[in-house]
């Protein structure tokens, strides 16, 4: 394929393929000796479709199935909106990304729902994801052209109410990824990937008592990301999109009636095939064949990992996170990301804080990788919510 800048290579190949468990496996030959401590990472087209895109999330180590809902429940899990108190909001974020490497990597998110009757909700969101520009040359050094590599997902959900304190939802989603512009490579013509998929969210909320203290305890289950191959020419092999299982949980104490405190957790686990090992004439000796549809490998997702159940394990990511709110108007927040080395290697703290007015909320996090060279390093994310029941408040207020 036509080689590109040295610099905007490094990038976009962290940006497509690092943030998404995606690591470069050095070793292609590798012993069945060697196969429980070796890298083996599951591989995905648009892995954007994977980054937290909220600070509120950010700021508490990628956690947010269980949380309490918000506007950017969208992302996390959809059956959130059944439960949120006011009828109508928006979000707004923006990340700079991999800022340690280049400076115009970022992806913007926008999302909404609006709240009716009975428990049910409507949302949507817009991900939009910028490489940057790129600069496309052919062998000899020759300038081909300029191109801003994109991608983006549009998605719209509903959610409904089960029972009191039960919901669930479907979200659909268009997902559309323009990584070369069209430049040919070899004897094809690239072309822009399209998928669809869904997910499917289960959201579970109880109060509960803690020390004599009103507290609440929550659950949350969603598989995003099911649906089609995506594929970038004619004659290629389709890829598959992240499809992926989140679980989660938290707890929240009112230590009285101005200081609240969340504990969560979300484990994560692509449901793609891991790559099996092979011999050196190309027969698979561990593991399962990959070349499977959608279906079929979400199910064998569980099981086909070349190193058992002790490396299907590994495939599980890990995020712990907290939450402080004084007199629900200033949030303290910070967590904990963990990806076994073989799988990724990820392992990050993050810290964060919100602020709550009547019309709007502020929210910011900030990402401290345990690698000092961690091309994540220095990513800051912010967020923007609007509140339409405190702006009608407000507007109130001025007519009295």
């Amino acid at each position: 394929m036509n080689s590109i800048t040295l610099k905007k290579t490094i990038a976009f190949l962290f940006a497509a393929l690092l943030n998404s468990n995606i690591y470069i496996q050095i070793n292609a030959q590798i012993s069945t000796q060697d196969l429980s401590g070796r890298v083996n990472t599951i591989t995905s087209a648009v892995p954007f479709l994977m980054i937290t895109p909220d600070s509120r999330a950010g700021g508490m180590g990628d956690i947010g199935v269980a949380t309490s809902p918000d506007a950017n429940s969208q992302h996390w899990n959809a059956a959130k909106y059944s439960f949120i108190a006011d009828d109508f909001g928006i979000s707004m974020s923006y990340t700079p990304w991999l800022r340690s490497l280049v400076d115009d990597i970022s992806i913007s998110y926008l999302a909404g729902y609006k709240k009716f009757k009975k428990g049910q909700a409507f949302g949507a969101s817009l991900r939009y994801f910028s490489l940057g520009n790129i600069t496309f040359t052919n062998i000899q050094g020759g300038t081909i052209k300029d191109f801003r590599p994109n991608e983006f997902a549009l998605d719209a959900s509903y959610s409904m109410l089960f029972t009191d304190g039960f919901s669930g939802a479907i979200t659909l989603r268009y997902i559309y990824s323009n990584l070369t512009g069209g430049i040919s490579s070899g004897n094809s013509t690239t072309h822009p990937g399209n998928a669809v998929a869904a997910d499917l969210s289960l959201y579970y909320t109880k109060n509960i008592s803690l020390g004599g203290r009103p507290s609440n305890m929550s659950y949350g289950l969603q598989v995003s990301n099911i649906g089609s191959k995506i594929s970038y020419t004619d004659d290629s092999e389709s890829n598959f999109i992240p499809t992926n299982l989140r679980l989660g949980g938290t707890i929240t104490y009112n230590i009285d009636d101005y200081n609240s405190l969340m504990f969560g957790t979300d484990l994560n686990k692509l449901l793609v095939p891991t790559p099996p090992l092979y011999d050196s004439v190309g027969n698979i000796i561990a593991g399962k064949d990959p070349n499977v549809s959608p279906i079929t490998g979400i199910w064998q997702s569980f099981s086909d990992a070349p190193g058992g159940a002790k490396e299907e394990f590994r495939e599980i990511t890990w995020s712990f996170g907290t939450e402080y709110w004084y007199n629900k108007r200033f949030a303290l927040r910070t967590g904990y990301f963990y990806e076994h080395a073989t799988k990724g290697n990820r392992k990050f703290f993050t810290v964060g804080v919100g602020l709550k007015l009547n019309v709007f909320q502020m929210d910011f996090a900030y990402l401290l990788p345990m690698q000092q060279t961690n091309p994540l390093a220095n990513t800051l994310r912010f967020s923007l919510l609007f509140d339409f029941k405190g702006l009608k408040n407000e507007e109130k207020k001025v007519k009295e």
